[in-house]
């Protein structure tokens, strides 16, 4: 099945051949770490939305009552952050979901809820149907491969959430926080200039405010 982060040899590159091989050897890497830290924390999602939750209660993650909020449908191996998109969503936050419109473009959002159908899309992804309205998000939850403490992030490499972070930050928007397993972290994640790191990242042992943030890590009981 078609991956909407996957490169192709049309999608123009913008790293350098070496960070480009660099990150490549990385992949192949994570994708087996991701596997074996979901295979042995399989309720990971449950911890990283209390996690969250309490973060958001105790104001260490600024969200205003009613901000919108962006997620993902988990696809594989993923962090799943339904339980998180579900408790948000029940606390009045809008909550959308992304939608791919085309490679070399940002992402765009449509409004979720716990109940709702989605549709089969674009990379045998599932997403909002096309009647539900576009939410522009507050804080974006973002799915990754690997991590490491300074918050920079390994996709797979096609760079939607790169644009798409790019774009809603010149608006003065969004915080990003990024769901992963504990084992997916990595000493350090090779970036280049269109990279674009992450304010937190959320696994089931820790929420890491990276050092592009002004926050405090806490690490989970």
């Amino acid at each position: 099945m078609p991956d909407p982060d996957a490169p192709r040899t049309d999608t123009p590159r913008t790293d350098a051949p070496q960070l480009d091989a660099e990150k490549q050897r990385l992949r192949a890497a994570a994708k087996q770490s991701r596997a074996r830290a979901a295979a042995a924390t399989p309720d990971a999602g449950s911890a990283v939305a209390e996690a969250v939750l309490a973060a958001l209660d105790e104001g260490r993650i600024p969200l205003a009552p009613g901000a919108s909020v962006s997620g993902y449908w988990p696809k594989g191996d993923e962090l799943d952050p339904r339980p998180l998109m579900t408790r948000l969503s029940e606390r009045g936050h809008p909550v959308g979901l992304p939608v791919v419109t085309g490679r070399n473009r940002p992402l765009t959002f449509r409004r979720w809820a716990p109940a709702d159908q989605l549709v089969p899309a674009a990379f045998g992804l599932l997403e909002p149907g096309p009647d539900q309205p576009e939410v522009l998000p507050d804080l974006l939850l973002v799915p990754l491969l690997a991590f490491d403490r300074n918050g920079w992030r390994l996709g797979y490499g096609g760079g939607f959430y790169d644009r798409t972070v790019a774009k809603l930050q010149g608006a003065g928007r969004p915080l990003t926080v990024g769901l992963a397993y504990a084992g997916q972290a990595q000493a350090r994640v090779p970036h280049g200039a269109t990279d674009r790191p992450m304010d937190w990242i959320a696994t089931e042992r820790e929420l890491l405010a990276t050092s592009e943030s002004e926050h405090e890590t806490a690490v989970l009981r």
